[in-house]
């Protein structure tokens, strides 16, 4: 693993643990390094946490990436965890503390919005593929992708998932669960 990397993950570990408030002397820490080194491959925190959320976004198009190979599911397995991608590796990772981003860091909130609203094409081919074979009945396509899109928006700018005592994990996949299956009951 790369230096770069190295200290992406450290960073993760020292966010998981302090929320936005991690400092760079606890990311060396985690890292038994010195700051000094990580001075040398990010000049600020800020910087930092703005390689981190490229680092994790891309993270997330790769176990998409996986899905869409994956040609044991079907097309609405596919569509289903698509919507609610999220590698194994960071599942336990505290998202919910990136309510305060907005307010705090707006420049890094900025970052998030904008991955968010890109890199639907997959997920849009997926959808038409679905009505196509008739498992997604027809539905505006930029209308599902704006709801998921509101919903995770919330997520990060409201502590909504601390207030219900939910975690980011399954908070997206109840959004998504209600994306594919709508509330009714199922029977």
């Amino acid at each position: 693993m790369e230096l770069r990397e190295t200290i992406l993950e450290g960073t993760i570990v020292a966010f998981n643990r302090k929320g936005l408030k991690f400092t760079m002397d606890e990311v060396a820490k985690v890292l038994s390094m010195s700051k000094k080194t990580i001075y040398t491959v990010f000049a600020d925190k800020e910087s930092l946490f703005l390689t981190m959320v490229d680092y994790l976004f891309d993270k997330i198009k790769e176990s998409e990436r996986q899905v869409l190979e994956d040609e044991s599911l079907t097309t609405l397995e596919k569509i289903r965890r698509i919507l609610g991608v999220m590698p194994e590796s960071y599942r336990d990772i505290d998202l919910r503390q990136l309510y305060a981003l907005r307010e705090k860091f707006p420049r890094i909130y900025d970052k998030v919005e904008e991955r968010l609203e890109n890199g639907w094409e997959n997920t849009i081919a997926l959808i038409r593929q679905g009505m196509e074979e008739g498992v997604i009945r027809p539905v505006s396509i930029p209308l599902v992708k704006m709801m998921l899109e509101a919903s995770l928006e919330q997520f990060f700018q409201r502590d909504i998932l601390i207030q219900n005592q939910m975690n980011y994990v399954d908070a997206l996949d109840q959004v998504v669960d209600i994306l594919v299956h709508g509330i009714a009951v199922r029977g």
